[in-house]
């Protein structure tokens, strides 16, 4: 597949994540289906194969198929209150090569119409995931401070939102020097830039430059994740 180093979404793309807002239907979606497959699907295509190739430089093992990549548009509202089918941005997701079932640290990008989000970490880990990075941090929590500090240099993200325990979680010392690291929930660093953005032939540059500054952060996460038995995390989730 070429790549297009200055992949980006059309403003027609926009504006159908604009319109599938106000009308977020079926029917209205099976009307625009061919704006949705060559504008908005296709340049997320691009766009994922262009940011694979930028990882292969500081990140191959989070090198993944476009497709793959990319999520899906349509919603699971099997247990959803808010039955709406469809999502109203794009996202695309690299975790780390044989941690996509694990909840492993990775990038995560989003785009909607008013909005591009660009994220990396570890958002959401699992019970035996955090359990693993809690354990972790209790010989390696300067190593991990370095790295948050590493990331907040660079003014590129919001402040880390750690979703933090009130107190240290069950089984873990309360004066041990990783206590307030081990309170947190997720170590993920987020940024909302304008939708606007991802119209730019710069999208590409402007994402990688944030991925590339996650990506010490991100190896660190997946170290004591890598070394769970998966059939046991995935049962303990």
């Amino acid at each position: 597949m070429v790549v297009n180093p200055n992949a980006h979404l059309s403003p027609a793309a926009l504006d159908f994540l604009d319109e599938l807002e106000q009308h977020n239907d079926r029917e209205w979606f099976a009307e625009h289906k061919a704006t949705y497959d060559v504008e908005l699907k296709a340049g997320m295509l691009d766009v994922a194969t262009a940011i694979n190739e930028r990882l292969t430089d500081f990140a191959p093992e989070h090198v993944r198929p476009p497709a793959k990549a990319m999520m899906r548009i349509y919603r699971d509202v099997r247990f959803a209150k808010d039955k709406s089918p469809y999502k109203t941005h794009m996202g695309a997701y690299w975790p780390r090569q044989g941690l996509e079932k694990a909840a492993g640290a990775g990038f995560f990008l989003q785009i909607g119409a008013r909005s591009l989000m660009i994220a990396g970490g570890s958002y959401s880990p699992g019970p035996a995931q955090l359990l693993a990075i809690r354990e972790y941090l209790l010989d390696h929590h300067e190593e991990l401070r370095s790295l948050l500090a590493d990331v907040k240099r660079t003014t590129l993200f919001d402040p880390l939102d750690g979703d933090q325990l009130i107190r240290a979680p069950r089984g873990f010392p309360v004066d041990h020097p990783a206590a307030d690291l081990q309170r947190n929930r997720r170590w993920a660093f987020t940024t909302t830039l304008p939708g606007s953005e991802a119209e730019s032939p710069h999208l590409i540059d402007l994402v990688t430059e944030r991925f590339r500054a996650l990506s010490p952060l991100v190896t660190f996460l997946n170290v004591p994740v890598a070394t769970l038995d998966l059939t046991r995390a995935l049962t303990t989730r």
